[in-house]
């Protein structure tokens, strides 16, 4: 592990990599710090408020507790699981879903997921801009101008920063958290919310819903903040360092936006921030608060800038055939990414709460099938023996094109719509269940059963061995390029 501070304490603090494979001897970090990034990632405003839709959409506070935990579970094993991969291929999570997809085809769920971070960034952008707003004594519009100028420092920086923020984002979160956690148990009485139970189905399956998506959409990029691990990392290690720093990060903000929400009422909506702040006091308290609200939203906010560059980059690749990005094109990239963000957070800022919850909700049936297909994948069929070299290649062994993985992720969300029920879109069987939503269930479900059997029967031949690209110095566990084998084996 001294190794590894070492490489630490000699790499450049403006990160020189982007979509490239990260090299053995580039490789540093704990898994401690992977804990610290996820936690601090998730004890922040918009989980709170997350949390919080639970209650503001119908559900009581006992039976939203449990659904939400739940949720959490699964999605939270969904999301480590993808950061396991890391270590392993040094890449980005979403280069690898070209084993899937092919080298042009993966472009589907990666546009998808640009999308996904301009949301999740400009609903950041909003909640933390209210913050700095009320620290500065300012319009709202300023602060979240103000925020999105420094996300795209914090960016620009890259890796080694976005980690350092996620550990002082934690310990901030820890003790901020406590100390409204105690606020409101003091002051109010709790055990008369929890003796309030109303069981719906409906309800019930929302508050999973709500929970679980929020931690499936950082499926798309968990791995880029694992990747520089050394490759002998166990990826059980990085499964509970991950999933656990997720898990519970997220719970304890759900559980206190839960209690928030069910405190205030008709007042929590397009007030969440100024609402939670006051449970804590006034004054210099106050403006700790805020703060600490404001910050919470930074490491989340860069985690979603910074994938959204690397999903741009890992497009642009696709077709180019390089993965090597120039520094004035990685800001250039930032730059459009935070723009965009902070535009529709402030043409978004009076109906926030209510669009919000839409949004997570109408991710999934994007995003719960691309999970199933590249987990299944990759644990089940290829076993982790990945071409990486290929997969630049269009040419090479994974193609252009995948028809089998792009036919059962279209499939995996087209059986999903009349399952859904969001403002965008509902299904014709939610009337019949209850207006309960369960498309999230079949999307993970069914793609990833399809998967299993096609892959089986009709998957290319896959490498003996995971195959790395050539490291001067290095003895790579590589093999000959036209060396497979057959998948069934």
């Amino acid at each position: 592990m001294s190794a590894s501070n070492d490489r630490a304490s000699n790499t450049p603090l403006i990160e020189r990599r982007s979509i490239d494979y990260i090299p053995e001897a580039e490789r540093h970090g704990r898994l401690l710090s992977q804990f610290t990034l996820w936690l601090g990632a998730n004890l922040q405003i918009t989980a709170i408020v997350t949390g919080a839709l639970a209650v503001v959409l119908g559900g009581d506070v006992y039976w939203s507790l449990i659904g939400l935990l739940i949720g959490q579970l699964i999605g939270g094993g969904v999301m480590a699981l993808h950061a396991a991969q890391g270590p392993q291929l040094g890449l980005p999570q979403m280069i690898s879903s070209r084993v899937q997809f092919g080298v042009y085809g993966a472009v589907i769920p990666l546009v998808l997921v640009c999308l996904m971070y301009i949301g999740f960034s400009a609903s950041g952008s909003l909640l933390a801009g209210q913050a700095v707003a009320q620290l500065l004594h300012v319009e709202d519009w300023v602060g979240i101008v103000l925020f999105a100028a420094s996300i795209l420092v914090c960016t620009i920086f890259g890796y080694r920063v976005i980690h350092g923020i996620g550990r002082i984002a934690s310990v901030l979160g820890v003790v901020a958290f406590i100390y409204l956690f105690y606020k409101l148990l003091a002051g109010n009485d709790i055990s008369a919310l929890l003796g309030n139970k109303h069981f719906s189905l409906a309800s019930f399956l929302l508050a999973m819903s709500l929970s679980a998506s929020w931690q499936i959409a950082f499926g798309p990029y968990v791995a880029d903040y694992s990747r520089y691990l050394p490759r002998r990392t166990s990826p059980v290690k990085t499964f509970w360092a991950v999933g656990l720093g997720s898990v519970i990060g997220a719970q304890a903000s759900m559980v206190f936006g839960v209690f928030a929400a069910a405190l205030a009422g008709s007042q929590f909506s397009h007030h969440e921030v100024s609402f939670i702040v006051s449970l804590g006091g006034t004054g210099a308290v106050a403006a700790a608060l805020y703060f600490a609200v404001a910050f919470g939203k930074v490491t989340v906010t860069t985690l979603n800038a910074y994938g959204s560059f690397m999903s741009i980059a890992t497009i642009i690749s696709g077709f180019r055939g390089n993965r090597h990005i120039s520094s004035g094109v990685r800001l250039l990239y930032i730059l459009i990414m935070v723009s965009v963000s902070a535009a529709l957070a402030l043409l978004g800022k009076d109906s926030f709460l209510k669009e919000f919850s839409s949004f997570i909700l109408f991710l999934l049936a994007f995003f719960t099938p691309w999970s199933a297909i590249n987990l299944v994948d990759f644990y089940c069929i290829t076993k982790e023996r990945y071409d990486i070299p290929a997969l630049s290649d269009p040419k090479a062994r994974y193609g252009g094109w995948n028809l089998l993985g792009i036919s059962i992720y279209v499939f995996g969300v087209l059986i999903q719509m009349p399952f859904i029920n969001t403002q965008f879109y509902t299904g014709s069987l939610v009337a019949g269940l209850g207006d309960t939503d369960i498309s999230w269930i079949i999307g993970l479900v069914v793609p990833a059963a399809l998967y299993y059997v096609a892959a089986k029967k009709w998957h290319g031949a896959i490498p003996e061995r995971l195959i790395l690209p050539v490291e001067p110095g290095v003895d790579a566990p590589a093999q000959p390029r036209g060396h497979v084998q057959p998948a069934s084996n």
